[in-house]
């Protein structure tokens, strides 16, 4: 005769638990804007260490464009390569920061092609947390190109004739500006379909912006059509105010313009950005 089989006694579960389980908020609480924007800015930070060729733009191309417009224009611009120098190195630290802004447009379209952002996109956060993160991470690289730029400059006879703290405040002014004008490019990496296409744009905006400003030379030289360009390129203000709070000479309006246009880029393309970026891609 064969033993009894054991069998395990049946678990009822009513309508009611089953209907109030379902209903239950479950999800944890979301957290904060500033701590989401934290925790995506960690996530960019992470990518450079693991992919360290990201921080070739921020050291190998600021020593480039030091090294060659300085050696290569100073003695026919100026006589000699040091005078040159003094006037042209806070112009130098501008264009090389902002044109590594473009990699911010690129970055992200990078990350839309591999399909990461579709669940950033579900995720309990701030909706804005992920490209703010993004660019705080951006700030980071920004202020590292800064500090290799004026050290290059410095060991090449570069002197500040304002404070430490006129320094400190051309590079905040700048890192304001990169901040407001990156969202221009993620505008642009959110509608471009790839990387190249991204990179194209960006630099058909930004060579007239850089090289048709007083980096280089006194707009007093060019033509006059040219030096009514020259006078609102959000560039040229920007170099203006760079230039006179490291060497403590009148500032005038050039920071408040600085300022406005970053202001604008903000207004403008901030709220642009994160249409896109909710609208299915």
């Amino acid at each position: 005769m064969s033993a009894p089989t054991a069998t395990m006694p049946e678990t009822v579960i009513s309508e009611a638990a089953v209907r109030s389980a379902v209903a239950a908020d479950l999800h944890a609480a979301p957290i904060s804007a500033l701590s989401a924007s934290l925790a995506f800015a960690w996530r960019a930070m992470l990518k450079i260490k693991h992919v360290p060729m990201q921080l070739f733009d921020v050291t190998v191309f600021p020593v480039m464009f030091v090294l060659l417009f300085t050696y290569l224009f100073g003695g026919a611009l100026a006589g000699s390569t040091s005078e040159y120098l003094q006037d042209l190195l806070p112009g130098i630290l501008v264009m090389t920061v902002t044109m590594i802004t473009i990699y911010t447009g690129m970055g992200l379209n990078t990350d839309l092609e591999k399909g990461i952002f579709d669940r950033f996109r579900s995720m309990r956060v701030w909706r804005p947390a992920v490209l703010v993160g993004m660019l705080m991470a951006d700030a980071v690289r920004y202020t590292a190109a800064s500090i290799v730029v004026l050290t290059l400059g410095f060991v090449l006879g570069f002197r500040a004739d304002g404070s430490a703290f006129g320094v400190l405040m051309a590079i905040g002014l700048l890192l304001v500006f990169c901040f407001a004008m990156s969202w221009l490019w993620i505008v642009l990496g959110l509608k471009a379909q790839t990387a190249e296409s991204v990179m194209q744009m960006s630099m058909t905006i930004l060579f007239p912006l850089t090289f048709a400003s007083n980096v280089f030379v006194d707009p007093s030289t060019m033509p006059g059509w040219v030096q009514g360009f020259v006078k609102v390129n959000p560039i040229t203000q920007l170099t203006d105010a760079s230039r006179a709070l490291m060497h403590g000479t009148e500032v005038g309006s050039s920071v408040i313009w600085a300022l406005l246009w970053s202001a604008g880029f903000l207004v403008v393309f901030a709220p642009m950005a994160m249409r896109l970026y909710n609208a299915e891609r």
